[in-house]
């Protein structure tokens, strides 16, 4: 039986680097979803005394929703750059990040 390549090191920065990326696009994404939806610059807070439930639930399901959305969309892309570069899946085969 052949011996199973070991991910390098480095993908653990570039973990990290694209969580960060990806955070960062998903706030961006929601910021312009919400003014698009609502033509507000800020979207409700749960703590907002001024808005009401619907709006302030509709604001965390469609921030909920681009987050989970981008952020799979930059992991799955980071993973697979990582096997095209070095031939290795960056997680163990039994499972994923969660």
């Amino acid at each position: 039986m052949p011996k199973k390549k070991k991910l390098p090191l480095a993908y653990k920065p570039v973990g990290f680097v694209l969580g960060w990326v990806g955070g960062s696009l998903a706030g961006m994404a929601f910021q312009a979803t919400w003014k698009a939806i609502r033509h507000e610059d800020d979207a409700p807070d749960a703590l907002d005394r001024d808005r009401g439930w619907g709006e302030v639930l509709l604001a965390a399901a469609l921030q909920g929703a681009l987050f989970a959305v981008v952020r799979s969309a930059v992991d799955r892309t980071g993973a697979k750059a990582i096997e095209r570069s070095t031939g290795v899946w960056p997680v163990p085969e039994d499972g994923g990040r969660d």
